[in-house]
């Protein structure tokens, strides 16, 4: 028996998200584990660092696994992606300890959001990127950015199905620069709450287009109130760049 730590990156367009579910069989976590699974002649199961949502993508997925099989780290991607879709590719492997978890081990997450504001949207990029054609003020955005820095009650921010009791998070950094006719935000932080970085966003966006006035960003933090803070922005725009361990 061996332990395996993997990176993946993938497009999620496709698929309902990273975890398995009952009523479907388009998730990343069941194409991968059925892979997996056909190289081990035996079930597998895969742990991944973050449950990116329906539509969200991966730029280095952590996921960690064993296998019973005796098969040389090296090989593992060539082993994996020989059986992955065309979405989803392995780029790395290594060996790890048997108590190594690629959730509960990480220190940290990168997510980057990519939104245009554009008349007339790309082609190429239009699974990647969130385009809003009505005018908005990122100078406004760039102001707002700083004060969701640090250690809070992100209540506000967090899916309102969702059932986490403790919501206090850390956002370390949040990087807003532009490239080409996108723009693109690096969100870096200890961890994040169920749809976290899309309501950021949606808060965001809503403050560059003057329907959240600045002033009150705080207000609705303090709050806890989801209904305060902004729209879910889509999952297009949102990739996994990196976990941290």
């Amino acid at each position: 028996m061996r332990f395996y730590k993997v990176i993946l990156e993938y497009d999620g367009t496709n698929y309902n998200g990273w975890q398995r579910q009952k009523n479907t069989d388009t998730t990343i976590q069941q194409i991968v584990e059925e892979k997996l699974s056909i190289i081990n002649k035996s079930f597998v199961l895969a742990t991944s660092a973050g449950r990116t949502d329906a539509g969200v993508h991966a730029k280095r997925q952590v996921v960690n696994f064993k296998l019973d099989v005796d098969v040389p780290v090296r090989r593992i991607p060539f082993a994996l992606n020989s059986l992955l879709p065309k979405d989803i590719i392995c780029t790395d492997s290594e060996e790890v300890d048997e108590d190594f978890h690629a959730r509960h081990d990480a220190k940290g997450k990168l997510y980057r959001y990519r939104l245009s504001n554009s008349r007339f949207p790309s082609v190429f990029t239009r699974n990647y990127v969130y385009n809003i054609r009505s005018k908005i003020d990122f100078k406004k955005i760039k102001k707002a950015a700083p004060l969701l820095v640090g250690t809070h009650d992100f209540a506000s921010f967090q899916n309102s199905g969702s059932d986490m009791e403790d919501t206090v998070r850390t956002i370390e950094k949040i990087d807003i620069y532009q490239v080409e006719d996108e723009y693109h935000f690096d969100i870096k932080g200890s961890g994040f709450l169920y749809n976290m970085v899309r309501i950021i966003m949606g808060t965001f966006i809503e403050i560059g287009q003057d329907k959240i006035k600045l002033d009150d960003l705080e207000d609705i933090m303090e709050s806890k109130n989801r209904r305060r803070a902004g729209f879910t922005a889509p999952a297009k725009g949102l990739t996994l760049m990196d976990v941290y361990y």
